[in-house]
């Protein structure tokens, strides 16, 4: 049956506290009625309501990468009362060390499960950090274990549980992570040389198995000059490989025993240079060009590399104006592209052949559809890029209240919803052009997986519900990093606070209650 047409834009209806969350901050609002979800496509609009998320005022901090979380202000101690005629040696007030944020347990959050609702483990890591924002890295699973490297440390835990089962320690913080590991579960991590911001490098390479916890070679980046420095260092993985990008050189490496296994070339010395590299199934090395003050010349060159030998397979390049952004998928090779001078206000999605010829390139403007999902470009991590999923013949594409889908060979729209008081993460690409949907936690509501396929709103179901219980620790994550395995879903923040004041848990995990 079709939905009554409504105007897109809808005022956001009246929110009230969550009934049986004693974590929810203090002015946290219930839920009113159930958002009402409208269909987007080819066809007219349909019913609809834009999500306006309040970011919570008040003593509220960013973590760099994205983590933000609003938690009350540090206590300021008032002033000792003095005799008259003393003198007063500062006005400045004693400030307090606030006592950490209050984290709850695995077993406090499960005991406020309601019917239905998922259960769920978290993690409270208590390492004592630096007062300053702390990125937290990517997000690996292997096996029944998911792994992710904060400041000085490597951490394993157990998928089912989440009990910490390895820790590999390291002398400096962790500045650089591929996105994935080798196909039999090791990664190359870099760390820098000092823990000292000033004068550090990022040049410590360590192999670390996932699969055991046990590290394994290590060597140091050299470096002769500006053109291969390790202020800024950038790695990816692919079979049994690890490439790293360093100033405007960039080498092979294998990941067995550190032996280096090529150069990669520089082609077109002195107008294109070594930019960044993604991997997983393929290895693409990104190259910038012509770079010059008068942006519209400059374009950007994509070259997939076998691996093992450092062969260019294929080249790509955008046409003068245009730049690449950020690698969505390496089969199929998806990726976006932006203005040189517009930049993000100017974007499209581009998928390739497997020969690396043009496939079909998409503006996803139209529908609203905004750059990483509203994240932007900061030139870190070529592949991270908020709310997108590649599956074999469609790109999903998520954001602050809507999210569709793109077929890769006509470049249409197949389907899409906008929802209300949520935002949404495409999470698992399911056959067709079917989805599973993670609906991030606000301040007064849960989040939750639903499944989307073609004609949107009239396909959804609700796959996991989470608790109520948990919804102050799930929205302080915005959803940084995820993961789905089995039908389980680990969220992480993108970055933490030193700020004992503002501590909170570093992972978050919910899975359907066993029968």
């Amino acid at each position: 049956m079709q939905r009554p047409s409504q105007p897109w834009y809808a005022p956001r209806p009246p929110q009230q506290p969550v009934p049986g969350n004693p974590y929810a901050p203090e002015g946290y609002a219930p839920p009113g009625p159930p958002p009402r979800r409208g269909r987007f496509g080819r066809g007219p609009v349909l019913a609809t309501v834009l999500v306006v998320l309040l970011l919570l005022a008040g003593g509220g901090v960013y973590a760099a990468g994205g983590g933000w979380w609003s938690g009350p202000a540090a206590p300021v101690a008032e002033p000792t009362p003095r005799p008259s005629g003393t003198p007063n040696p500062s006005r400045t007030p004693a400030v307090r060390t606030p006592e950490p944020q209050h984290v709850p347990t695995s077993d406090e959050i499960n005991a406020g499960r309601g019917p239905g609702d998922a259960t769920a483990w978290v993690v409270d890591d208590r390492t004592d950090l630096p007062r300053r924002s702390i990125e937290v890295r990517d997000l690996w699973t292997v096996g029944d274990t998911v792994v992710q490297a904060l400041y000085k440390k490597v951490t394993a835990h157990r998928l089912s549980d989440g009990a910490e089962l390895w820790t590999v320690h390291l002398p400096a913080p962790v500045c650089e992570t591929p996105a994935n590991p080798t196909p039999d579960g090791k990664v190359v991590i870099v760390y820098q040389n000092r823990e000292a911001w000033a004068g550090y490098r990022c040049n410590q390479l360590q192999m670390i198995d996932l699969r055991t916890g046990r590290a394994g070679w290590h060597k140091q980046l050299a470096e002769t000059g500006t053109r291969d420095d390790t202020i800024i260092v950038n790695s990816a993985v692919s079979g049994g490989v690890v490439a790293v990008g360093q100033s405007m050189k960039a080498a092979a490496y294998r990941v067995g025993d550190g032996t280096k296994l090529y150069d990669i070339p520089v082609e077109d010395p002195g107008k294109c240079y070594p930019d960044d590299v993604a991997g997983g199934a393929r290895l693409l090395v990104k190259a910038d060009c012509a770079i010059s003050v008068d942006r519209t010349g400059n374009y950007s060159r994509l070259r997939a590399l076998d691996p093992r030998t450092g062969k260019v397979l294929w080249r790509f390049r955008t046409r003068p104006g245009w730049e690449i952004g950020r690698v969505l998928s390496v089969d199929p090779v998806v990726l976006t592209t932006f203005h040189a001078t517009e930049r993000t206000d100017n974007w499209r999605v581009v998928a390739l052949r497997p020969d690396g010829k043009l496939r079909t390139t998409i503006d996803p403007r139209a529908k609203g559809f905004t750059y990483c999902a509203d994240t932007g470009d900061s030139g870190e991590d070529i592949q991270e890029c908020d709310g997108t999923l590649v599956g074999p013949n469609t790109v999903y594409l998520g954001g602050t209240d809507q999210v569709g889908a793109y077929d890769l060979g006509t470049g249409k729209l197949v389907w899409g919803i906008k929802s209300s008081l949520t935002t949404l993460h495409p999470l698992h690409a399911e056959a067709g052009s079917s989805a599973l949907v993670y609906e991030a936690a606000t301040p007064s509501r849960p989040g939750g997986i639903i499944r989307l396929g073609p004609g949107g709103v009239d396909t959804e179901k609700r796959i996991l519900n989470h608790p109520a219980s948990a919804v102050s620790t799930e929205y302080a994550m915005l959803a940084g990093h995820l993961a789905y395995v089995k039908g389980r879903i680990v969220i992480t923040p993108s970055g933490v606070s030193g700020d004992d004041g503002q501590h909170q848990a570093r992972m978050l995990s919910f899975a359907p209650a066993a029968p």
